[in-house]
């Protein structure tokens, strides 16, 4: 059975500095049209920083839209034209100051592609090399360094509760 959707007519309804969002008609595979809500997203990068003594770098930082803090692994928006390598590696910087010589592309997820069309490229960094810490004027963020052994612990009570954050862990470290 075809199950692909037509679009028919795309509206969009809002555009801004990390989203769009467009309202496109379709047409469903049974022949009835519909309407879809999609939030357009330039997409993203996830570091898994890992440093020699085998401790992986976390941040802590509120999030506006659950109104929480969440601890994730170092993210960022990808700027119009940026390869995903060098976007991480800006992140690195930009987050916990230090920058990598061995980056290993894991995987790329999308994050909720039932609304979204937002991709995330997940890397490994390691060989750690501090740097200057380039922090963006509205990002607070608090820096820390655990064990994958109590990652992994944090997952499993909720302390950790970001999906990229979750999919990084447990293919980085091949569970």
């Amino acid at each position: 059975m075809d199950i692909l959707e037509k679009t028919m007519n795309r509206k969009t309804i809002y555009s801004g500095k990390v989203i769009t969002l467009d309202v496109e008609t379709v047409l469903l595979p049974n022949n009835k049209v519909a309407s879809r809500e999609i939030v357009r997203h330039p997409g993203a990068v996830a570091i898994l920083p890992i440093d020699d003594q085998g401790n992986i770098y976390f941040v802590k930082q509120f999030r506006k839209a659950i109104e929480h803090e969440l601890l994730e692994i170092p993210a960022g928006k990808l700027e119009k034209g940026e390869e995903p390598s060098q976007c991480a590696l800006r992140e690195l910087q930009e987050e916990i100051g230090f920058t990598s010589n061995k980056l290993t592309f894991i995987t790329q997820i999308y994050t909720s592609p039932g609304f979204a069309d937002e991709k995330i490229y997940i890397f490994k960094a390691e060989n750690l090399v501090k740097s200057e810490l380039v922090k963006d004027e509205d990002e607070f963020i608090n820096i820390y360094r655990y064990r994958p052994d109590e990652a992994f612990n944090m997952i499993k009570n909720g302390k950790i509760r970001d999906a990229k954050t979750i999919a990084a862990l447990l293919l980085g470290f091949k569970l």
